[in-house]
């Protein structure tokens, strides 16, 4: 079988980088895989011994995770301990993400330039999906992600370490668009003043969870921190939830910023950069679906305020990213990945638009909380 490997400027690194893990077989071929934001995530098939054998090789970005390493060690502890909860699970291979060791042993590799890099094997016969299309879908992702929490609770310490210092602290999100606002180093401004003028008007918002959790029973706890839908895999055969991936933040925080997250991104049909606003709505079903299936995994462990707050956090979570997006946007895109002109300009909007939808069905979904939680 003829080599392919992608064209992309890494190309030249990816089968040096391939040959340092202990995959089974040679690998023949490299296609880029999925469409995440940040690193940069290749498809490796090797030609087995009787079948071709597939596996996930990922560059971590330096200029997001200034420490790979950190990351990575968290990621050790964690897929060590989820494996030890699933270790009479018959399909326990399918239902948390392996490392594949280095030649040296290594759960990770760092090249000749510093870059690093890591590998898990492929879990065939399930898949991702931008957006929840059901309301099982919904449930699965919800109860999964519950599952996630509940089984990292008892991990044993040391404390994970924050693989991004601050992420989900709104208020300095908040400040960190003032100063892109302030500064407006690429002229944009003009452009997003209507969006400018949406966040300024929420900035109370921001620091809701902040000071609950100064002050009530909001504990800090083991979370994913970035529980969009496509973060899960399903099974191909019967729709269940199976594995969670993309483990780059778990780290300390809320679980009230996992389930806003999954409101943000699994409520609505619209893609997180839809263009036509039209689309984008809070589906109450939808939302439904999450608490119920949330509760049921995770409502054994939750406090009486995590409870309550779990409405307000699909609004919360969703006004950062937004904020997060135009930041960016008028920063000139440095941190998440563009493919177009004003492509954060128009995330940004789909998150405000979103923000707006659940604002007009708040009361409603806290009754239906109140209702489920008791």
């Amino acid at each position: 079988m003829a080599v392919s490997e992608p064209t992309d400027i890494r190309a030249a690194g990816l089968r040096t980088a391939a040959a340092q893990f202990q995959f089974r077989g040679e690998p023949v071929a490299f296609l880029p895989y999925g469409n995440g934001h940040i690193n940069d995530t290749y498809l490796v098939t090797c030609n087995g011994t009787c079948a071709p054998v597939r596996y996930i090789l990922q560059h971590i970005n330096r200029n997001v995770f200034h420490s790979p390493a950190v990351v990575m060690q968290n990621i050790e502890r964690v897929t060590a301990h989820l494996a030890a909860q699933l270790a009479h699970e018959p399909d326990r291979a399918r239902r948390a993400l392996t490392l594949v060791p280095t030649r040296d042993d290594s759960n990770w590799y760092v090249d000749a330039d510093g870059e690093t890099w890591r590998a898990y094997p492929f879990i065939e016969n399930a898949r991702s999906y931008e957006t929840a299309t059901s309301v099982e879908q919904a449930f699965q992702a919800a109860e999964a992600f519950g599952r996630f929490q509940q089984q990292l609770a008892n991990l044993p310490s040391p404390r994970l370490h924050e693989t991004i210092p601050d992420f989900h602290h709104t208020p300095k999100r908040f400040a960190a668009l003032q100063r892109a606002i302030a500064a407006d180093v690429k002229g944009r401004v003009k452009l997003a003043q209507p969006e400018i003028d949406f966040a300024l008007a929420h900035e109370s918002m921001a620091g809701v969870l902040i000071e609950a959790s100064l002050h009530t029973d909001l504990p800090e706890r083991i979370t994913h921190n970035d529980t969009k839908f496509n973060n899960l895999l399903l099974d191909d055969a019967t729709g269940e939830s199976l594995c969670v991936v993309d483990l780059d933040t778990v780290m300390p925080g809320l679980v009230l910023y996992d389930f806003g997250d999954m409101v943000r991104t699994t409520t609505s049909p619209a893609a997180e950069d839809e263009q036509d606003l039209s689309k984008v709505t809070m589906q109450f079903p939808l939302f439904e679906a999450l608490v119920r299936g949330y509760l049921a995994t995770a409502g054994e462990f939750l406090t009486e305020t995590e409870k309550r707050f779990l409405a307000f956090s699909g609004k919360l979570i969703t006004f950062e990213v937004g904020i997060r997006f135009l930041a960016d946007y008028l920063a000139g895109d440095t941190y998440f990945k563009i493919h177009r002109e004003g492509h954060n300009l128009d995330r940004c909007r789909t998150q405000f638009k979103l923000v707006e939808s659940i604002e007009l069905q708040e009361e409603k979904m806290n009754r239906l909380v109140e209702s489920i939680a008791g």
